[in-house]
């Protein structure tokens, strides 16, 4: 591997892991190679990723075996856990601690934890404004995971705590707006007139990377991340400009949000709430001018728009 060190990147086909993958990857000069994580080693991505130039290995984050074989010989793992998969806290715990654990066992000396935020500090469980789900959270794939930021600790894992945010990618998958009687197109969301941060998941692995790079200036560092923040209104508005067509904003309560109905329905619609009631807490910690330091190429949502308007179905 001409003296280049090895990242483990867990969920490597998917959204946070490939964007990670595909910027070392694209890195002609990398000082890193990948080591790509799936539980589908001959799936068309991971074969991608083998095209690329990507080492690909089985392990499944319920198998701890697997995940201590997936790190060993590896200066650099980045770690992330899928919530949305069954959603249940408890399961995403078991599988955060058993990373760390592994992450430990074989010495990683860089560890990238994909987290959120603890949701209750800003809304306590007796705050009756939302409900308390999965009997301890409020946002559970929010409070599971920042709760989980201690195993790394525990397990003496040199680790650095990566927040996230709402993807963009999501306003053409999981929270796509809907199509109204008259053709248009509505985002419906819980949010008031408040600001939604979100990001591009390209910027996630872009920023990822500098982490790795930056090495031990971010051991031990909470890094929070947003791409713009934005009033879910200016984002129908910058959707009508970029699609050609009408894309307008129709917030609901978020009581009848989570009267929808649909699974996750609850969960999501605490975690719009969050994001509403706890908006300057939350944009405060996400400074773009500090995030575009480490990702020079930090889009914000019109340039995202105009990257992925080919995902969003056409009139």
């Amino acid at each position: 591997m001409n003296g280049k060190r090895t990242i483990t990147v867990f969920g490597a086909t998917g959204q946070q892991g490939g964007s990670l993958a595909r910027a070392i990857l694209e890195d002609r000069d990398s000082e890193f190679v990948v080591r790509a994580v799936t539980r589908r080693p001959d799936s068309d991505a991971a074969r991608e990723l083998e095209r690329l130039g990507a080492q690909v290995v089985r392990a499944d984050l319920d198998d701890e075996e697997s995940l201590v074989a997936a790190l060993e010989g590896t200066y650099g793992a980045y770690l992330v856990t899928n919530f949305w998969e069954d959603m249940d806290a408890a399961h995403e715990q078991a599988q955060a601690a058993a990373l760390a654990r592994a992450a430990g066992h074989v010495g990683v000396q860089h560890a990238v934890w994909s987290t959120l935020e603890d949701t209750r500090e800003c809304i306590p469980l007796d705050d009756d404004r939302m409900p308390t789900l999965q009997g301890t959270y409020k946002v559970p794939h929010f409070d599971a995971k920042a709760e989980a930021d201690q195993f790394f600790r525990d397990d003496g894992v040199p680790t650095t705590y990566l927040r996230t945010t709402f993807f963009w990618e999501n306003l053409y998958g999981a929270f796509a707006p809907q199509r109204a009687e008259d053709g248009a197109l509505e985002i419906v969301f819980p949010m008031g007139d408040k600001r939604l941060s979100g990001i591009g998941v390209d910027d996630i692995g872009r920023t990822a990377y500098a982490l790795f790079k930056g090495g031990t200036d971010f051991i031990g560092a909470t890094i929070s991340i947003a791409g713009e923040h934005l009033p879910v209104a200016d984002m129908a508005a910058a959707m009508t400009d970029a699609l050609g067509r009408e894309v307008r904003y129709r917030p609901l309560t978020p009581d009848a949000f989570r009267a929808l109905g649909f699974p996750g329905a609850d969960e999501a619609g605490n975690m719009f709430q969050f994001y509403a009631d706890c908006e300057h807490r939350f944009v405060t910690a996400r400074d773009v001018d500090a995030v575009r330091g480490l990702d020079p190429r930090l889009q914000d949502f019109a340039t995202w728009l105009a990257n992925h308007r080919d995902r969003f179905p056409k009139a």
